[in-house]
C-alpha cells in the first residue's frame, strides 16, 4: 500500500513539473513587447534590431583641401614668450577655382581649420586649355620670389615641387612646367604662383590687344 502511495506521489510530482514548464513557456511567447520612450518596440532576445532609418551618402566635398606649411611661432611679451601655429593651406574644386590663406592659432587643428574658412572665402579662377595646361608662358612675381610657368604637351604632368605643385593641382592643371627663383618661402611661393596664373590670358584677349596696338601703331 505504501509503494503504491509513493508511486502515486511520484507521478503526480512528474505531472506538476510539466504543466509548470508548458505555463512557463506559454508566457515567454505571449510577453508583450517592451516598449521605448521614442514609441519603437524592443525586439525580443536574438531578433534582429529594427531598422532606424537608411544612411544617408556623406556628402561630396566642394573643394579639395591641402596643408602646404605648418610652422611655429613665438611671440616675445611682458609675460614671456606666447607660442602659436601657422598654417598654409590650398583650397581648389579641380576646374579653374583655386583659393589659399595662412592663418594662427593656439593648436595645430585650429590653426589649419581658420586657414582653410579663410581660403573658402578668397577664391580665384585661372582660364585652363587644350590639354588641361596654361594658354602661354609667364612670370609670376611676388617680393624676392619668381616663379616661371610654360605649358605642357598631354602626358607631361606637373614639373614641379612644393607650393607650386599644390596650387596647381587643386586648380585642375595637368600638365605644366615650372621653376621658382629667388625666396623659397611657402607663402611668397603661392602668390608669386597666383601672380602668375591671374595674369594670363585668353586667345580672344591677346588678338583684342593685338589689333588695339595695330590700330595705335596706324595712328
Amino acid at each position: 500500500m505504501d509503494k503504491k502511495l509513493n508511486d502515486q506521489t511520484v507521478e503526480e510530482i512528474v505531472e506538476e513539473e510539466t504543466e509548470t514548464e508548458e505555463t512557463t513557456v506559454t508566457e515567454k511567447e505571449e510577453r508583450p513587447r517592451r516598449t521605448r520612450q521614442d514609441g519603437a518596440t524592443r525586439s525580443p532576445r536574438g531578433g534582429r534590431r529594427p531598422t532606424r532609418g537608411r544612411r544617408t551618402a556623406p556628402k561630396a566635398k566642394e573643394y579639395e583641401e591641402r596643408v602646404v606649411y605648418i610652422n611655429r611661432v613665438s611671440k616675445t611679451t611682458k609675460g614671456g614668450r606666447r607660442l602659436r601655429f601657422s598654417a598654409v593651406t590650398v583650397v581648389g574644386d579641380g576646374k579653374g577655382k583655386y583659393g589659399f590663406a595662412s592663418a594662427k592659432a593656439a593648436e595645430v587643428p585650429d590653426a589649419i581649420k581658420k586657414s582653410l574658412d579663410k581660403a573658402k572665402k578668397d577664391t580665384r579662377m585661372v582660364n585652363i586649355v587644350g590639354d588641361d595646361t596654361i594658354a602661354h608662358e609667364i612670370y609670376g612675381r611676388f617680393g624676392a620670389c619668381k616663379v616661371f610657368l610654360k605649358p605642357a604637351p598631354a602626358g607631361t604632368g606637373i614639373i614641379a615641387g612644393g607650393p607650386v605643385r599644390a596650387i596647381l593641382e587643386l586648380a585642375g592643371i595637368k600638365n605644366v612646367y615650372s621653376k621658382v627663383y629667388g625666396s623659397r618661402t611657402a607663402l611668397n611661393v603661392l602668390r608669386a604662383t597666383d601672380n602668375g596664373l591671374q595674369g594670363l590670358k585668353s586667345r580672344e584677349e591677346v588678338i583684342r590687344l593685338r589689333k588695339t596696338v595695330d590700330t595705335k601703331e596706324e595712328k
